[in-house]
């Protein structure tokens, strides 16, 4: 696992707290570039952007606002090879440092200590090895990330603020496409030539790990495919 920052020199969480609550009331109306912008002057390269490859579009709107960004990708060991590929596909065209995260386990040693198929055992316990330990890890140095959640993807993400308080992780973090619909998203891509994951033509709205997602059906949400049959919706990272 490879990080670009240390954690010495972060300000206090109190102000980092009182930061975030004031922008998301300054915010909340303004354009997502604005927002963006002002992550980049206020955080530097203490931001840094998560992507789950499913397409680039927050990572190119931040690399607008700042150049050579940093974007957190989390290698679960179980991704699809589609993924892995948009994820170096963004890395070799676009002015971002892709860092990726990887769990301190291997697949094959995680089988080794809980047994195979975790995910279908355990998928909370999965999610907490393979991807809510390592961000964690990774988000260390860092006082602010960027995520693209939307409001309109799930009732459990109605209320995302475009900037908030992480308390769990005593981050800032910034939505900045929240307000945008499927529409805002399709029209950016087209109109910026945005890179997407091939999955997202293939009946895959929202693309997570291989063994847990599904192709969505009709009249379905875009999080229906995601752990499909289980009471499970999030993995833990935006809880």
């Amino acid at each position: 696992m490879t990080t670009a920052t240390t954690t010495a020199g972060r300000r206090p969480a109190d102000e980092l707290r009182r930061i975030a609550e004031q922008a998301g009331r300054d915010l909340e109306d303004a354009p997502t570039l604005e927002i963006l912008r002002w992550a980049a002057e206020t955080f530097g390269p203490r931001m840094c952007v998560t992507a789950s490859m499913a397409d680039a579009v927050v990572a190119h709107l931040a690399a607008r606002a700042r150049p050579g960004i940093d974007v957190v990708f989390l290698d679960t060991g179980y991704h699809f090879p589609e993924t892995i590929g948009t994820r170096d596909a963004v890395a070799a065209v676009m002015d971002v440092n892709v860092i990726t995260l990887t769990p301190r386990q291997t697949v094959a040693e995680q089988d080794a200590e809980h047994g195979p198929r975790l995910h279908d055992r355990d998928p909370d316990l999965c999610c907490a090895l393979r991807k809510v330990r390592p961000l964690e890890e990774g988000l260390r140095g860092y006082e602010a990330w960027a995520t693209g959640l939307r409001r309109d993807e799930s009732p459990s993400r109605a209320n995302t603020p475009v900037v908030g308080w992480d308390e769990r992780r005593g981050k800032v973090k910034i939505a900045p496409i929240a307000r945008w619909t499927d529409d805002d998203v399709e029209a950016y891509v087209a109109e910026h030539g945005v890179l997407t994951n091939p999955l997202l033509q293939d009946g895959y709205a929202s693309i997570g790990c291989a063994p847990c997602t599904r192709r969505v059906l009709d009249g379905e949400d875009a999080r229906a495919g995601r752990w499909a049959g289980l009471a499970k919706t999030e993995c833990g990272l935006h809880a």
